[in-house]
This record gives C-alpha cells, sequence and structure tokens, in this order.
C-alpha cells in the first residue's frame, strides 16, 4: 500500500468505474490509464517446459531483448498511474543482463516490482543486485521435491540450482537488513508432483521462503485428456458427460483485465493480457506511439467490445483462469 498514491487511486476508481459502466451498457467506456503492467526482459528461456510455447520452441520465432530506452519511455509516460509492475511473461528474466537496473529505474519512482524466475541464475552475486535493486516480490518456481519429478516439467532444469538460488535471496535479505524481496514458491499442480504437495510446503519453511502458491496449470489440447492433468481438485478442467473436459470456470462476458492494465512484449507489442502467448491480438507496438495512445486504439477497444457481448469466441479466453 505504501505505493498507492491519490493519483494511482483515482486512477483505479475511473477504470473500476468504466469497467461497470460497460458492463452495464455493453458498450466500452474506458476511463483512466492502466494501474498495472506485465513487461517481459526477454522472450526466451534457459529451460523447456512441455506446456510453454517458448519453452518447445514454438514462440516467439525471433529472440528479443527489452531495451533500456523503450523501457524507461514506458515507466516515465506511466508513472503517475502505474502502481504494480510484473516483470515477467514468457522468458526467464534473469536473462536480462541488466535485470536489476529495471527494477531499480521502477522502484526509484514507487513503483511496485514483481518478478518470477527458475532461480537456475541466481547466483550469490545476481541475489545481492536483486535485494539492493528494491524488488518487492520474487516468485521462485519449484514443481517438485526430488530431481527426478521437478525434471519431468521443468527440462533442462536443477533442483538443487533453484533451492540454492533462493537461499541465496533469503541470505542477502538477512545481510542486507531488507525484508524485501517477499519470496514465494510457485508449485504448478500436476499429475507427475501431485503427491509431493504436503513436502513443498515443509520444505518452502525450511529454505526460507515466506509463502507457497499452488498454480493450477494451463494445459493445451485438454479436451480430450492431457498426461499432466491433476485430480479434479487440482485440475482447471472437468469432465463432462462423453467423457470430454471443459474448463471449470464459466466464461462470462467480461474481463477486468482489459480495463486494468496489459502485457508489453520484450519487442515492445501491447498485448491485452499473458494469455495471448503468440501475441495473436496485439494492440500495436510501442516504437513512436505512446502507450496509453496504443491502449486505446481502435483495435484495443474492438477487442473489449468482443469480450463484452461474446467473449466465447475468442479462442485464449476459452482456456483463462480468470
Amino acid at each position: 500500500m505504501k505505493y498507492l498514491t491519490w493519483k494511482r487511486l483515482i486512477n483505479i476508481v475511473l477504470l473500476r468505474l468504466s469497467f461497470y459502466l460497460s458492463r452495464l451498457t455493453k458498450k466500452v467506456i474506458l476511463l483512466g490509464n492502466p494501474y498495472f503492467l506485465s513487461i517481459e526482459p526477454v522472450n526466451f528461456c534457459n529451460l523447456h517446459c512441455p506446456e510453454c510455447p517458448v519453452g518447445i520452441g514454438v514462440s516467439p520465432s525471433q529472440k528479443s531483448v527489452m531495451s533500456i530506452d523503450k523501457y524507461e519511455k514506458i515507466l516515465e509516460e506511466q508513472k503517475k498511474t502505474l502502481w504494480y509492475l510484473i516483470l515477467y511473461f514468457q522468458g526467464e528474466p534473469l536473462l536480462h543482463k541488466q535485470f536489476h537496473e529495471l527494477v531499480k529505474f521502477a522502484h526509484v519512482r514507487n513503483i511496485f516490482t514483481h518478478t518470477s524466475s527458475n532461480a537456475q541464475l541466481l547466483t550469490e552475486e545476481v541475489a545481492k543486485e536483486l535485494v539492493l535493486s528494491g524488488l518487492d516480490k520474487l516468485i521462485v518456481s519449484i514443481d517438485g521435491t526430488t530431481q527426478d519429478v521437478y525434471e519431468t516439467y521443468r527440462v533442462g532444469g536443477k533442483l538443487e540450482k533453484a533451492v540454492e538460488g533462493l537461499k541465496n535471496i533469503v541470505e542477502w535479505k538477512k545481510r542486507l537488513r531488507s525484508k524485501s524481496p517477499q519470496v514465494e514458491v510457485q508449485f504448478i499442480v500436476l499429475k507427475t508432483n501431485e503427491h509431493q504437495l504436503p513436502g513443498i510446503k515443509k520444505m518452502a519453511k525450511k529454505w526460507g521462503a515466506n509463502k507457497v502458491v499452488l498454480k493450477t496449470a494451463q494445459l493445451y489440447d485438454y479436451e480430450n485428456g492431457h498426461p499432466l492433468m491433476p485430480s479434479p481438485k487440482y485440475s482447471r478442467y472437468v469432465q463432462n458427460t462423453d467423457g470430454t473436459y471443459r474448463l471449470k470456470k464459466k466464461i462470462k462476458n467480461r474481463c477486468w483485465k482489459q480495463w486494468s492494465g496489459a502485457v508489453v512484449t520484450a519487442d515492445a507489442k501491447l498485448l491485452p493480457c499473458c494469455f495471448d502467448k503468440k501475441a495473436e491480438h496485439a494492440f500495436g507496438q510501442s516504437d513512436n506511439k505512446s502507450l496509453s495512445e496504443i491502449w486505446r486504439n481502435k483495435k484495443a477497444m474492438m477487442f473489449r467490445q468482443q469480450l463484452l457481448t461474446n467473449r466465447k469466441a475468442v479462442e485464449m479466453c476459452r482456456n483463462c483462469s480468470e
């Protein structure tokens, strides 16, 4: 809450108001600017997770790194109303050689910063830089308590390295007497690791993490079942009477994310949300135009209108947990 200024609060109220009015009238009304952004530092990764388009080499086709100049331009433009900054999308953020500088630039502008990592590159030096940068929240992805289970999803990764990276952050927080970043262990629940749920909570506490978050897996081609699909309790999907599967959550003609924020890819495309993995609904590219202008352009407004009237028609929404 320390990052919430009066201008940012008023902006959020305007966004909420326009969202409810849009739902009521079924016509897009958009007041204010994004209160959160997800900016992708790089669009490539050092692991090969089987349900990740980047991990299996499906998307994107060209490797890109968010340039410092583009990044600073976006934040300078949005800093008065931007409250929450997520520094990841598809790639591994720590592959950006100046990642701690990205965090620091936002931190000194009083913007909450949050990232997620597989922690394979979280050495002592990198951990120290992250703590000093002012990073507020760090998610460390650990999807197994033993190497054989961990690597069934985090293909190419080492559990030992991930744990060591987490411990490096915890140790530097102690040395520098810093309360941040808050460290979360994220455990994507799969059929292959579900039996290790009791163990991850105990181990995360031992490692010094602040919290364990269980995440349901987004699976592609789930309609006829999937080998990674966990038990119904931890699955996003439910079985129909004919044996096929569908999303548990009912898809409603609304989406708060489209009134509150957006995703900026490493090559500066503005996307509606993090489910647009292949940038099929990109609103534009923030090279010459301002982010606010693109967020309000004709394509963006038409996309919001589609969600108000027939969200099921948008393919990526049919696999959305929001």
